[in-house]
């Protein structure tokens, strides 16, 4: 299931408070094209913390 698209235009980076995310739906996560930051999407939910994202050189 896909993320509404309404939702991902109100989503916005916790630390730099862009918005709006890149949604990645095969990976599931939502990035930052600002600060990089990469976003885990869980059961169609946005887990949007600061100490749960991965940054770009943390990516796999």
């Amino acid at each position: 299931m896909a993320l509404d698209p309404q939702l991902l235009d109100i989503l916005a980076c916790p630390d730099t408070h862009h918005a709006p995310l890149t949604y990645d739906a095969g990976a599931q996560t939502l990035t930052c094209t600002e600060c990089g930051r990469i976003f885990e999407v869980r059961d169609d939910i946005p887990v949007l913390l600061l100490d749960e994202a991965r940054l770009p050189s943390e990516a796999s």
